[in-house]
């Protein structure tokens, strides 16, 4: 099993900046991508951003192109997401994600309980 513990949420102003992280534990080998959904109220989960373990290749929503960094700390399991301009429909829970292979080669999701991000306007 895998353990997805997000942290770094809170409330911030338009234009303001807050920075994510998600660490993962557990059994960890085998890691291939992690990354972000978010959820705002009364919508469905969208995919925010990912980064893959192996040569750290990123992907973003094209709403967060630009303004959104994801990261990964390879040592300590742990992927940032560095929010800038944040913008109030930018609002939601933030759930973090980690996709690994298991031993029979399938892939697997594990998912955090998710952070909330407020931006008021």
């Amino acid at each position: 099993q895998v353990q997805v513990v997000e942290s770094g949420g809170g409330l911030v102003q338009a234009g303001g900046s807050l920075r994510l992280s998600c660490a993962a534990s557990g059994r960890t080998f085998s890691m291939y991508v992690m990354g972000w959904f978010r959820q705002a109220p009364g919508k469905e989960r969208e995919f925010v951003a990912a980064i893959r373990w192996s040569g750290g290749n990123a992907d973003y929503a094209d709403s967060m192109k630009g303004r959104f960094t994801i990261s990964r700390d390879n040592a300590k399991i742990t992927v940032y997401l560095q929010m800038n301009s944040l913008k109030p429909e930018d609002t939601a829970v933030y759930y973090c994600y980690a996709k690994k292979y298991s031993d029979t080669a399938a892939l697997l999701y594990y998912w955090g309980q998710g952070t909330q991000v407020t931006v008021s306007s």
